[in-house]
């Protein structure tokens, strides 16, 4: 029986593929299921580059990885394309757009945040993303709970996260074991659905091809080494010339950490970032945490950049000897480069190998018990987003990670709740984008609050 082709390291000219990943990177807004739409039109149902299920299994296996895994999906199909070299322009053009446009927009809501048609602003989009949230929990939880044994993993890890402060790494570990050992007793757990045959001509990397680049413990090592010492460099850079108290230190290893726990995408581990950065650090306030996705969710990229967000208001309140705004660009570059990095290099490293374990039961049962850990995730996220964005702080409930100032009921705030309302009903019923959906709670919001300010 003869072994499947393989795949060239150059199926198409890098500079045909440098077009097309810029092409995608300004389209990807919506999150992760709008970023891995666009690169499924456009790489497997319009340009014919890669079959549907090698896209599929590359989709999986990103997904088990920490961090985002559109930007790792991108960087993933770059490699299969054009090598390491189509992996660094894909991956880097992917987020490049949103790095540029969150970093203004962090400087406009540091500059002008307390201005009323600012205020405003966010009274509009941030209730919104209540609505995001809730929707990517439904979305999540229809894609990834296929059977009552997963759904209850879900619940429990909604439960372990929410009520009992689980650290979050524990729950998405505990989430895979799970999985592993549900698929022992369950065979269909991890059934995937049958997908029907695409139309055109046959993709230019088929479903059944090996990539040229085989696996070898020389290659590893000197992939490891590299990414480790350029992931480290930016940190430990900013230890010698500003001493270990540094903020930019203190951002940078926790963001460095953040990174390789990032299981499911921003949503997941948003609710560990808020309840480090807000409550251990005080880099900033829990409602600027909403806002800070707020910005986010109207940027191309990765959901994750909201991070840069953190970083930027955190440095930018304590700069130390330097300037405030050198300060917090300096933090924003430093944190988006500890948190893409490590994606590059799982990327890098893992996939001459898991090409060779394409239809593994145990890398799908694993990602099987995530994917329901995430779902619970998303859906404590967003009782997080709902205590500090519908209610005023009037109490105090201590439970877990939410330890937070307990909104009573008669302190709901209507004008807010009003518009969360508008949002569930725009992108929940009448399925409008996530980005128009923003456009119209902002204009809503705006409305409202100069209607109160008047």
């Amino acid at each position: 029986m003869s072994s499947p082709p393989s795949a060239q390291r150059d199926v198409i000219p890098l500079r045909e593929a440098t077009r097309a990943w810029f092409a995608i990177s300004l389209q990807t807004f919506g999150g992760p299921a709008g970023q891995i739409a666009v690169m499924q039109r456009t790489l497997v149902d319009e340009k014919r580059w890669i079959g549907q299920q090698r896209f599929l299994f590359a989709l999986s296996y990103c997904t088990l990885l920490p961090g985002p895994e559109a930007q790792q999906l991108a960087t993933y199909v770059g490699w299969l394309l054009n090598g390491v070299r189509g992996a660094l322009v894909a991956g880097t053009l992917f987020v490049l757009p949103g790095v540029v446009a969150l970093l203004a927009l962090s400087g406009v809501y540091v500059a002008f945040g307390d201005t009323t048609v600012v205020e405003a602003l966010f009274l509009g989009i941030a209730p919104a993303v209540i609505a995001i949230v809730v929707q990517a929990v439904v979305r999540v939880g229809r894609k990834g709970l296929g059977h009552p044994a997963l759904v209850a993993v879900a619940v429990l890890s909604f439960v372990a996260l929410t009520f009992f402060g689980v650290p979050f790494p524990v729950v998405v570990l505990a989430a895979a074991a799970i999985g592993w050992a549900l698929s022992r007793a369950i065979p269909t757990l991890t059934r995937p659905p049958a997908t029907a045959a695409a139309d055109g001509p046959p993709p230019l990397i088929s479903d059944d091809a090996l990539h040229a680049e085989r696996p070898s413990g020389r290659r590893a090592a000197l992939t490891l080494a590299i990414g480790l010492t350029a992931w480290a460099a930016p940190v430990a850079a900013a230890a010698l010339l500003m001493g270990r108290s540094s903020i930019f230190v203190d951002q940078g290893l926790f963001f460095s950490g953040a990174a390789v726990v990032t299981f499911g995408g921003a949503y997941a581990v948003l609710a560990y970032v808020a309840q480090q950065a807000v409550e251990v650090h005080h880099w900033l306030l829990p409602g600027e945490m909403v806002r800070g996705l707020a910005l986010a969710e109207t940027t191309p990229g990765p959901l994750i950049m909201v991070v840069q967000f953190v970083a930027f208001v955190g440095a930018y309140r304590a700069p130390g000897d330097l300037d405030p705004w050198v300060a917090a660009v300096l933090a924003a570059l430093l944190t988006t480069w500890v948190t893409f990095v490590p994606c590059f290099l799982a990327i890098l490293l893992g996939a001459p190998y898991v090409e060779r374990l394409r239809g593994n039961r145990d890398l799908a049962a694993a990602l099987a018990g995530i994917t329901a850990a995430v779902v619970g995730v998303i859906a404590s996220l967003a009782v997080f987003f709902t205590l500090h964005t519908l209610f005023e702080d009037t109490g105090r409930w201590t439970t877990g990670w939410l330890d937070v100032e307990y909104p009573h009921l008669v302190s709901l705030d209507w004008a807010a709740a009003s518009v969360a309302a508008l949002g569930f009903l725009l992108l929940m019923w009448r399925g409008w984008s996530v980005l128009r959906t923003l456009g119209a709670c902002a204009l809503a919001g705006i409305v409202i609050g100069l209607a109160l300010a008047a």
